[in-house]
């Protein structure tokens, strides 16, 4: 295949009477990817499918306010994905009758967050050890609603068990419309060697859409999951922490339009535009906007001039003014610096921060 150009690359994936176009997801993340900031990626452009934090489908369909909440979206966040997790096949299908409900227009099952806490609770990637429970979720969710149902997993829980190609195909016999796999394992997290193998013999296996997830941090990362594995698509997540501009940027790519260039008075504007989103939807509680904009601000900062200073003079914030401050400070150093003058961070740096210890 040609690496030179993205022509004979897919470019939309169709389930159902939905066609998601361009073939590019905004991965669900927990404590990531709540209204605003997929909304700031929305406006961005470039994702043909956004997908909610997710949600565990039995306080989902208790009413619980704080995952009702968790799960809100725009009435153009079209089309929206909301993602349940579960061990319960009849919780499952019950979440998922909330799900349609509340108007999405796919539910996606979570078969691949690593956190000990799901984990524990036998959900998560701690599925892709009990098949026949997955079969039976699969077949339940499946029978409770109208619109597409989807899986996200994992490529097995750990290097002895990557059997992704197996449980996928258990989700595909019971009514799955598409299936995404990360290339990692449970037991790998956020580390591990790239091997997308899984990914490649999935889709070889499977009649069904198969999506690629892992490490697309720049168009070559995505040309290559592309080629690697042959997949329908791509799932970008820490990718688009690190650049909201990503998907818009590999969208770009695929159609052989000019790549964006993202200058500092961008970056600025869409930082603080999703501060004020953040600080609208938190309200009194500072905070906790505090702490959404700061896990932004770490990966944001990555690859900058003088990110890490950036980073930590953020990180250290004790208020939303002072991180307002120090986002004006850096972003009018970095348009300076974007005009040549390459000694503007020269001097500039965190105050050194000790954690005062507890004392009495």
């Amino acid at each position: 295949m040609d690496r030179s150009s993205p022509t004979t690359l897919p470019t939309a994936v169709q389930i159902g009477g939905l066609r998601i176009e361009p073939n590019l997801v905004l991965a669900p993340m927990e404590g990531v990817t709540d209204l605003s900031f997929r909304r700031m990626v929305r406006h961005i452009g470039g994702v043909g499918l956004t997908c909610t934090e997710f949600v565990p489908s039995a306080a989902l369909h208790r009413g619980d306010n704080k995952f009702t909440r968790m799960v809100e979206f725009d009435a153009d966040e079209r089309p929206i994905s909301i993602q349940l997790y579960g061990k319960d096949p009849e919780e499952m299908a019950a979440g998922a009758r909330v799900v349609q409900e509340l108007g999405a227009d796919i539910c996606d099952i979570n078969m691949g967050c690593p956190s000990k806490k799901v984990c524990n609770n036998s959900g998560g990637s701690a599925l892709m050890r009990e098949p026949e429970l997955v079969r039976d979720i699969v077949r339940a969710v499946v029978a409770a609603v109208d619109i597409p149902v989807t899986v996200k997993m994992r490529s097995g829980f750990d290097a002895e068990n990557r059997n992704a190609p197996e449980i996928a195909w258990i989700a595909q016999e019971e009514g799955a419309q598409w299936v995404a796999i990360h290339w990692r394992t449970r037991e790998d997290k956020y580390k591990g060697e790239r091997a997308v193998d899984k990914i490649a013999e999935t889709k070889a296996k499977l009649s069904i859409p198969v999506l690629a997830n892992g490490d697309v941090i720049d168009i070559e990362s995505a040309r290559a999951m592309f080629e690697d594995t042959g997949c329908d698509g791509l799932l970008i997540g820490r990718g688009a922490i690190r650049n909201p501009w990503l998907p818009l940027q590999i969208s770009q790519w695929q159609q052989g339009l000019p790549i964006t260039v993202v200058n500092a008075e961008e970056r600025e504007r869409v930082m603080l535009a999703y501060f004020d989103s953040i600080s609208a939807v938190f309200g009194r509680s500072e905070k906790g906007a505090l702490g959404r904009f700061k896990m932004l601000a770490n990966q944001y900062s990555r690859g900058l001039p003088a990110g890490v200073q950036f980073k930590k003079k953020v990180l250290h914030s004790l208020s939303g003014e002072e991180a307002r401050e120090h986002v004006a400070e850096y972003f009018e150093k970095l348009r300076r610096h974007e005009q040549g003058e390459r000694a503007v961070f020269e001097g500039y740096k965190a105050k050194e921060w000790v954690r005062k210890k507890k004392t009495g």
